[in-house]
């Protein structure tokens, strides 16, 4: 099975320990910065993968291409601007994803990994497919993921009654879209729109 090779499992194991807790710093910091110290004082200000991890999220990464950690608390009424702050606050986090998957495709795309070995070739390409897949997943304007708030943050008062709806039946969406997805490859229509932008930006990434 492809998700059990070593090279993949290796590169797997770096996501878990390192690129989660780099995405939720990136969260907890940036709230921080705006004014927001909920996250700072609950712990969460760290680099440490223990403050951070999800079992079952962890767990989900090992055997697939998806997992999560746990979210950090953030209470936006600390924000200087509630509106935009909360938006940026959530957009740090796929923002971090996007700049660990440059970090090796950069250099990947110079030709500095020419010559090694087959398995640091898997290793990098797994690394940045799955920063990029979590990059895109997470800015699906459902909640709870973090596009949802990004959207609320644009929209502002223009969105009410739609980010209502998503963030009350949110879940739900997401929910029925993966059950659909597993129904049958003709409705899987976020497997479909996930492989096409993760498409684009991995060839920009990768060539």
């Amino acid at each position: 099975m492809p998700f059990l090779d070593v090279w993949t499992l290796l590169a797997k194991a770096v996501i878990l320990l390192v690129g989660f807790p780099i995405h939720e710093l990136a969260h907890a910091w940036t709230a921080y910065k705006l004014g927001d110290p909920t996250a700072q004082r609950m712990g969460r200000l760290t680099l440490n993968p223990l403050a951070h991890l999800d079992p079952l999220g962890s767990l989900l990464l090992l055997v697939s291409f998806i997992g999560w950690a746990k979210p950090v608390p953030v209470n936006e009424h600390n924000l200087r601007n509630p509106r935009w702050g909360g938006a940026l606050v959530s957009l740090a986090g796929p923002l971090s994803n996007l700049l660990m998957a440059a970090l090796l495709a950069v250099p990947y795309r110079m030709g500095l990994f020419a010559g090694l070995p087959r398995g640091v070739h898997q290793f990098v390409f797994v690394f940045v497919g799955i920063n990029v897949l979590l990059c895109v997943f997470n800015l699906i304007p459902l909640a709870p993921l973090d596009g949802f708030r990004v959207l609320s943050g644009v929209m502002g008062r223009a969105g009410g009654e739609l980010m209502r709806i998503l963030g009350t039946y949110g879940p739900l969406i997401l929910l029925g879209l993966f059950m659909l997805g597993y129904i049958s490859p003709q409705l899987n229509f976020l497997g479909r729109w996930l492989g096409a932008a993760m498409g684009l930006v991995d060839r920009f990434l990768l060539g």
